[in-house]
């Protein structure tokens, strides 16, 4: 979780997956054909790395609202990547059960997150 010590995105552990995320992301799309270069490929990696951009940007934000908008987006991100997960498999591109499993971390991490910095109901 986010730590009162951390001093930079970086030292954030839903980002650190998060990023891990969008190196395995490249890493499978680079066996893409190559028709998909400027459509799956291009949707699948940009829809990856503004999970970790979000989280990036949120770090900095002073409003609760500002953060937790910006970890909203980033749950949608990672909701579109699922999708193209799911496609990807569907058109034989390549297994991708580890980052199904990587992204599911990173989604269970967004959420817990988002819950932390929600202010308190009363």
């Amino acid at each position: 979780m986010e730590r009162e010590s951390a001093k930079s995105f970086e030292d954030l552990i839903v980002w650190q997956k998060a990023h891990r995320f969008v190196l395995e992301i490249y890493n499978y799309t680079a066996t893409f054909p190559k028709q998909e270069t400027y459509g799956l490929i291009s949707q699948l990696r940009r829809a990856a790395i503004s999970i970790p951009v979000n989280i990036a940007e949120k770090f900095k934000k002073h409003g609760h609202v500002d953060k937790v908008r910006f970890m909203n987006i980033a749950q949608g991100s990672a909701e579109e990547c699922r999708y193209y997960l799911i496609l990807s498999t569907n058109l034989h591109y390549g297994k991708c059960s580890e980052l199904k499993l990587l992204l599911n971390e990173v989604t269970k991490l967004l959420c817990a997150y988002s819950k932390r910095i929600l202010p308190p109901v009363s």
